[in-house]
């Protein structure tokens, strides 16, 4: 990856990636800090890693470190203080009918069939809808992490699949897709509202959502979900109602 150690110490090396073409914003370039993934020790440092603003992707743990620009903000629910707002108790009452299972993080033909029509729908010619079963493993499984599969059905019908890794004081939500026929119903909220569930019934701190990009029409949901946590670089805090009008 053409990657310059960022630091070497005892504890974990952080590589700097160098610039690449940024994700959200075609004009712009993008770098990342990143864990060592050699590291035999990564899937230990990886709790800490989330509470420092890193995600994962693959076997890649993650930082957004761009020299100008700082949109991409690492978001957190504590899953406590978390109540749904009446949009999301819709969102509930509208997926009554789906049950879910959570399963190993192994790909089906099933999942694989319904991500890559996810894909062909929500990012043609984004880079990503011609992923096939290797791509497929490569960004969403991994060799190391502790994921699981959060399957949503209709009748028996596969509709969603919510990526998310577990740790003993927190869930992540690596990545959802869902049947884009269905997009009417929500999915991709009701698929983050589940999770939260599932880590209140745990005894889980926090539910962590990645980068939120505030104005970004991919990323702004986020900001809907109450209380949010957002990195400071030094540490979180909670987003006031006012610092995102």
């Amino acid at each position: 990856m053409g990657s310059t150690p960022q630091r070497d110490d005892d504890n974990l090396r952080i590589f700097d990636t160098g610039a690449h073409p940024c994700g959200y914003f075609p004009e712009r370039t993008a770098r990342d800090l990143v864990l060592d993934p050699r590291d035999p020790r990564l899937p230990r440092f990886y709790p800490q890693a989330l509470e420092w603003g890193f995600r994962r992707s693959g076997d890649l743990v993650y930082r957004p470190h761009c020299g100008q620009c700082r949109a991409c903000i690492a978001v957190r629910i504590p899953v406590e203080d978390f109540v749904p707002d009446r949009s999301q108790r819709r969102c509930l009452r509208r997926n009554a009918d789906l049950t879910m299972r959570v399963v190993a993080a192994q790909r089906t033909d099933e999942q694989l069939a319904l991500y890559q029509r996810y894909l062909k729908a929500r990012h043609r010619d984004g880079g990503m809808d011609d992923h096939g079963a290797s791509e497929f493993e490569q960004f969403l499984v991994g060799a190391w992490s502790e994921g699981r599969f959060l399957e949503f059905r209709a009748g028996g019908r596969l509709l969603a699949v919510a990526v998310t890794d577990c740790t003993d004081r927190a869930l992540s939500a690596v990545y959802t897709f869902f049947d884009p026929d269905e997009s009417a119903r929500g999915l991709g909220t009701y698929a983050i509202l589940r999770q939260l569930a599932w880590a209140r019934d745990e005894g889980l701190r926090h539910l962590y959502l990645g980068y939120w990009i505030e104005g970004h029409r991919k990323m702004d949901y986020k900001r809907r979900f109450r209380p949010l946590e957002t990195f400071t670089g030094r540490g979180w805090r909670r987003l006031e109602r006012g610092d995102d009008a």
